[in-house]
Parts: C-alpha cells; structure tokens; sequence
C-alpha cells in the first residue's frame, strides 16, 4: 500500500472521495493543487482536516498532498480526514489504538436518502388539501 517514502490512504464521506499521500516533510498540505488555506477557508474544517495529525503529534512534521472528489466541502474535509488517519496507519501501525479511540478511522455510513417519486423531496409529501 506504501512505498518507502510515500504513504497512501484513501478516504470518504458522503459522496466524496480523497486520495491521500503524506511523507516526512515541513508540513505542507495541498488539496487538488491549491493550497490546504486556499481550499478550506472555513476554519471549522481545516480543524476537522487536522485532528489526525494532532492526535498523532505530527503536525507540521508531514508534507500531505491530497485530491478529493465528489459531495461538498464538509463530505470533502470529512472525506480528507478519513484518508489522513488511514495513510498515518500506513507509517506507524502504533496510531491505530488512538485513531480507532478517536473514530478517525471508522467510515462514517450516513448517506443522503433519496428522493421517492410522487413526493417533493425524500421525507416530505405534497400539501393535504381537504377541499
């Protein structure tokens, strides 16, 4: 899964999907080739972003290069933290107690529900008119 140097992991949430790889580096993060800041402006989610490499005390210690797809930008940071956890598992098998304590490392299953025919929306019905 991991060559010397490079370490993957492969996240998702929603309906996005994030590649990771990450390497020992000065702790750059770049996300489809824009800067990690650029991407993320919302503080909440470059926070959501980071709980991994804080829980493995290695931030600012990885260079982390990142393409994610796919839902929007809280599925995508969600997408970005699962691919983290996962590629810090892949360079030290000692994170996974952490990680899995945390539930970094769970895929979390909650879908959008479709949308049903004859209805406005997945749960929602038209207006009962009695009249």
């Amino acid at each position: 899964m991991a060559d010397a140097t490079r370490f993957y992991g492969t996240g998702r949430r929603k309906t996005s999907v994030a590649r990771v790889w990450l390497w020992p580096g000065a702790g750059g993060i770049t996300v489809n080739r824009r800067p990690f800041e650029d991407y993320f402006p919302r503080e909440t989610l470059r926070m959501i972003i980071c709980q991994p490499l804080q829980l493995a005390n290695v931030l600012g210690q990885m260079d982390i290069l990142v393409n994610v797809g796919g839902g929007g930008p809280a599925g995508q940071a969600g997408a970005v933290r699962h691919g983290i956890a996962r590629a810090l598992l892949a360079f030290d098998d000692k994170l996974r107690v952490p990680l899995k304590k945390a539930g970094l490392l769970t895929r979390d299953p909650r879908m959008r529900e479709r949308k049903k025919y004859g209805q406005p929306g997945a749960r929602q019905k038209f207006q009962y008119s009695k009249r």
